[in-house]
């Protein structure tokens, strides 16, 4: 007897389907697995097995051959346990319907039968949508992250007994969905803006870049405040929009992180630590998953104290920081992981870390501060929009009792800017100033003639490349958006050329 039942598998972020095709027939008993399996699904034979049996069934004493289609294409992951259980039970006539050819079933089977949560559930349904499935049956404890997917019907099932039943038509289980505004997954802060006395240059530069989604580097002393902000940078980014947590939530899910929590509203704000190696940070493996940044994807990558990560290391953060996404090639192929982040670094000015402190003395020569600060590229560094030295906070500021600007006022502001950059941009399917590519900028950031004047004087001093210009005038529109000015005035040009003199003062 011969049964077929479609499955899916991922190659990153993409699900392709596969039929499991699954035979009984005479001959010594013997359940082979064939269709280029990897070790996990060779091993779903005794999970099978024992499954089938502790659900009170019987199993077929027979040869039996599960062929995996298509042969040429790697099969990974424990999600094909339970399609081939179903084919297995659908051959032996346990299962006497027909299975529609427009279902797709995935699931890890536990020993006693139940269905388990698997890694990958949201994007395999996107996946098999796109496909023109019009059912899915996945386990009960994906159901939060795939419920909000509309035009394919989520079936959720606890064990293998409800999933025979429901083949069977003796069994009605629902079809599961909720709406996005319905999920209230977003965990409070508990650190807040207010918390900050003082610095009104430095929120004033994390607000901006918060505001354009602008890449970030705080350089200052000790203790001025520089890791503390940065921190507090999530609670004034707006929550994710349907379409930005769809693709922040398959990142996730495929990396074994949701947690059951469902799909993931809150920006992700990433902080490795400086020992974390290239794999770690782009991404990789004989598997290869998402890194770092990956996972800050529509969020934040903090990178404390930069310059302690070996530089091979940051020198990977160029092209997805250019491109919003990062490719990978192994030997099995090649993969491209979205990597769409808002960088934030801090670090000190030297290894005393008291460079140009007004109130320490620096104890570094030339030669170990030049060290020191070579090892962020000129290229990496022409990457990052505001650049920003941070001096230490004043006992008068902290004595101060007045209350100091609330994260929610701030975001207030960040989101009012964001949606005049969305109503802007809607035509070229762009979200954020960072993002304008450079014919974008000739028509989105036009500036007169005395502003004209004062970028070219700016460019011929500093020294700087065309990317610094064209991140100058990127800040800029955000700091006119700030302000809800249509055109781009002179002193939001000169704001935004104080944030490039770093360029100059350590690295020219």
């Amino acid at each position: 007897m011969l049964s077929k039942v479609k499955t899916c598998v991922l190659c990153g972020l993409n699900g392709y389907e596969i039929d499991v095709e699954t035979d009984l027939s005479g001959g010594l008993p013997n359940f082979t697995i064939v269709g280029l399996p990897d070790i996990s699904i060779r091993e779903s034979k005794e999970r099978v097995r024992s499954a089938i049996k502790n659900s009170g069934f019987k199993f077929p004493v027979s040869r039996i051959t599960v062929n995996l289609a298509p042969a040429n294409l790697k099969k990974e992951g424990s999600q094909i346990d339970l399609p081939i259980a179903i084919g297995i039970l659908t051959a032996s006539k346990i299962i006497k319907n027909k299975i529609d050819e427009k279902t797709c079933i995935i699931g890890e089977l536990s020993l006693d039968g139940k269905i388990t949560a698997i890694d990958g559930a949201l994007p395999m349904t996107i996946s098999m949508l796109k496909n023109n499935f019009e059912r899915i049956i996945i386990p009960m404890d994906n159901k939060e992250e795939c419920g909000v997917i509309e035009k394919i019907e989520i079936i959720p099932v606890e064990n293998l007994n409800d999933l025979v039943d429901y083949l069977n038509d003796k069994l009605l289980i629902d079809s599961y969905h909720i709406t996005y505004d319905s999920i209230t997954n977003i965990d409070s802060f508990t650190e807040d803006f207010s918390d900050i006395k003082g610095q009104p240059a430095m929120k004033r530069a994390v607000e901006i870049a918060a505001a354009g989604a602008h890449n970030l580097l705080l350089l200052g002393s000790p203790g001025s405040g520089k890791t503390m902000i940065a921190r507090r940078i999530p609670t004034i980014l707006p929550d994710l929009t349907l379409e930005e947590s769809m693709e922040v939530t398959k990142i996730y899910s495929i990396s074994g992180l949701l947690n059951k929590k469902g799909l993931i509203k809150k920006r992700p704000f990433r902080s490795p630590h400086h020992t974390s190696s290239r794999v770690a940070m782009a991404g990789g493996g004989s598997k290869p998953s998402p890194g770092e940044v990956s996972l800050a994807h529509y969020g934040v990558l903090f990178l404390d104290e930069i310059p302690e990560f070996p530089k091979n290391v940051l020198e990977v953060l160029r092209q997805p920081m250019e491109d919003g996404n990062i490719s990978i090639s192994r030997a099995n192929g090649s993969f491209t992981f979205p990597a769409k982040f808002m960088m934030v670094a801090s670090m000190n000015p030297c290894p005393c870390g008291y460079l140009g402190d007004p109130t320490h003395e620096c104890s570094c020569n030339q030669g170990q501060i030049d060290k020191y600060l070579s090892k962020i590229s000129g290229p990496l560094l022409n990457r990052v929009d505001i650049q920003l030295e941070v001096f230490p906070v004043k006992y008068d500021d902290l004595k101060d009792t007045r209350l100091e600007e609330s994260s929610e006022s701030i975001k207030n502001r960040i989101i009012r800017t964001r949606n005049i950059q969305q109503k802007r941009y809607k035509s070229i399917g762009i979200m954020t100033n960072s993002e304008l590519s450079g014919k974008h900028i000739l028509k989105y950031c036009i500036v007169n003639k005395e502003s004209e004047l004062l970028l070219k004087n700016a460019f011929e001093v500093l020294g700087l490349s065309a990317r610094a210009y064209n991140k100058i005038l990127k800040v800029s529109r955000t700091i006119a958006d700030l302000e809800c000015s249509d055109s781009i005035e002179t002193k939001h040009i000169a704001e935004a050329i104080q944030y490039r003199s770093l360029d100059r003062k350590y690295w020219n």
